[in-house]
């Protein structure tokens, strides 16, 4: 057997990604979301991108937000970047820090930066931000466990640990996707062919993971064109677009769209929604509500059985758990994860392609035992997983494959 080399895995680089919230009364948030780590080596590249995000937001009068619960703090560079950044903005607003990890939260604290304030999570910033705004007293319940950094709340906790687990099984096919593009296009190393992963990733709006495993399970391409002939389809005639305001081309705003729908027609109090990732053939959660952090946590680390989600998933139909307590078709660990944090009942919904094939599940919890859908609710369920259904083969075949095209392009024009 070959020895090992030692050497540690490259860390992944660091990334940003801006979106507009609106929440304020009287101006949005520009909302930057970064991930990945973060050194000495290209900390001046990543202080001048922070810098131009900044400058935009100032530039349409926005509140800028730093989302920092995906990055990993590297010796000093983040705080001397931020100590900086804030310097320069001076007589402009704070810079607004939310969902920091402990240790990069502890930090930031410790160094006593001005201009930088931290809180737990988007939707308390938006709530300070806006009470400031009005000039409206705070209420003793708003107050914030952030008010001692040094001290993260136990759902900061579970949450970072859940990040943890969820990047763990999506590294293996970030790899695999890497391997793939190195022998097809003859990349010289990993960091090529993640950075052509992260652009394309960025430029359709596509989440890296779904990207990497559509890289991974995809026929190669046998020519200048990935899937020569092929031709834009239209967007499917769908009730969840009945509404409008609903871009089809927007995952994360599609699979929202689908849980609340379900929540509204079970009157459920928390769910979520689950896609199978066609890499690894497993479910991994995509979006959820009401649900308590430590059943999340046991839902990213389950190995995908004991679930009514697998129970569905297994049958093709409906799987409905009217009493957790007593539920043949869970495991021990969820049961004991569904009743220690509060849900009794449990309904699960497959999202079948035209061909059968199981391609999500819904989950709806309520916290009392005996609850069942209705008839007409469980038909009502059959229609939107349908919806989901005709969605999502939609945007597997239009936005993933434009994506998939994208890429291919660059990379062959980048070929030698």
């Amino acid at each position: 057997m070959k020895p090992s080399s030692g050497r540690p895995a490259a860390p992944a680089p660091l990334v940003i990604e801006s979106s507009l919230v609106e929440g304020l009364p009287a101006e949005g948030a520009l909302l930057l979301r970064m991930s990945g780590s973060l050194d000495d080596q290209d900390v001046r590249t990543w202080s001048d991108e922070l810098r131009g995000h900044l400058a935009q937001a100032d530039r349409a009068g926005l509140r800028p937000v730093l989302d920092m619960a995906h990055v990993q703090l590297g010796g000093a560079a983040v705080l001397r970047t931020l100590s900086e950044t804030t310097r320069a903005r001076a007589g402009r607003p704070d810079l607004i820090i939310v969902r920091a990890r402990p240790g990069v939260r502890e930090a930031v604290h410790l160094a006593r930066l001005d201009g930088v304030r931290l809180y737990a999570t988007l939707d308390e910033a938006l709530r300070e931000l806006a009470r400031a705004a009005s000039g409206v007293e705070e209420p003793p319940a708003w107050r914030s466990q952030m008010a001692d950094p040094l001290r993260p709340s136990y759902e900061d906790l579970y949450k970072e640990v859940r990040a943890l687990r969820a990047r763990v099984r999506t590294a293996p096919v970030i790899g695999m996707a890497q391997g793939v593009l190195m022998v097809r296009y003859g990349l010289p190393d990993s960091g090529s062919a993640f950075r052509v992963l992260r652009d394309t990733s960025q430029r359709f709006n596509v989440p890296l993971r779904v990207l990497v495993s559509a890289v991974v399970v995809a026929r190669p391409p046998a020519g200048e064109v990935w899937f020569p002939g092929r031709r834009p389809l239209p967007v499917p005639q769908l009730r969840i677009l009945a509404r409008g305001g609903r871009d089809p081309r927007c995952r994360r705003q599609m699979i929202d769209t689908v849980l609340h729908e379900a929540l509204a027609i079970g009157r459920a109090p928390g769910g979520y929604v689950q896609v199978v990732d066609p890499a690894v053939h497993t479910l991994t959660l995509e979006a959820h509500h009401g649900c308590a952090e430590p059943f999340l946590d046991h839902l990213v680390r389950g190995r995908g059985e004991g679930t009514a989600d697998a129970a569905a998933r297994m049958r093709g139909h409906q799987v409905s758990v009217p009493d957790a307590a007593t539920g043949t078709v869970l495991s021990d660990d969820c049961r004991r994860a569904l009743l220690t944090t509060g849900t009794a009942a449990v309904h699960s919904v497959p999202v079948l392609s035209a061909a059968g094939t199981c391609t999500g599940v819904i989950t709806l919890h309520w916290p009392g035992a005996g609850h069942r859908p209705t008839a007409a609710q469980t038909e009502a369920f059959t229609l939107l997983a349908s919806d989901a259904s005709a969605w999502l083969s939609w945007y597997h075949r239009s936005v993933l494959l434009d994506a998939l095209e994208h890429l291919h392009r660059v990379l062959t024009r980048a070929e030698p």
